[in-house]
């Protein structure tokens, strides 16, 4: 196993971002159409904050995909993004190892970490998903 395998080697270099002015049923559809958990908030390329399908369920009181998607949206946009979103996040560098983020995840309090530059740009992110596949590859 690679035991030094930084973590640019294994993160979405180029995953979907929303900034703060779009509606919080539109980050709904997005996360739906692109069964995606996780998206990041950017301004600019800054990252602000994240925003998960937990942080939906939090604010809809319940499974968003088992309700009425007229409700849900109405509800949703009784937020805003910054309502919603998570801005205290952990985050990693690109050259952090696979072992750093996976301590991290293995916490269990999340399932991504976004990676940024020395700048704090967004430059990837990476999941418990992404670690699992890195797992695979290695047997």
């Amino acid at each position: 196993m690679k035991h030094k395998e930084p973590v640019h080697k294994i993160m979405a270099t180029d995953p979907l971002t929303v900034h703060e002015k779009q509606s919080v049923s539109e980050i709904h559809h997005l996360m739906v159409e692109r069964r995606i958990h996780h998206v990041p908030v950017v301004s600019g390329k800054r990252l602000i904050g994240l925003i998960s399908a937990t942080d939906l369920m939090r604010v809809s009181f319940g499974d968003v995909n088992k309700q009425d998607p007229r409700t849900v949206d109405a509800l949703l946009d009784t937020y805003t993004i910054r309502d919603v979103m998570q801005e205290d996040i952990l985050t990693v560098k690109p050259s952090d190892t696979v072992r750093t983020a996976a301590e991290h995840l293995a916490r269990g309090d999340f399932h991504s970490l976004p990676v940024v530059g020395d700048d704090d740009e967004l430059v990837g992110l990476v999941t418990s998903t992404d670690l699992i596949k890195y797992l695979l590859d290695q047997y």
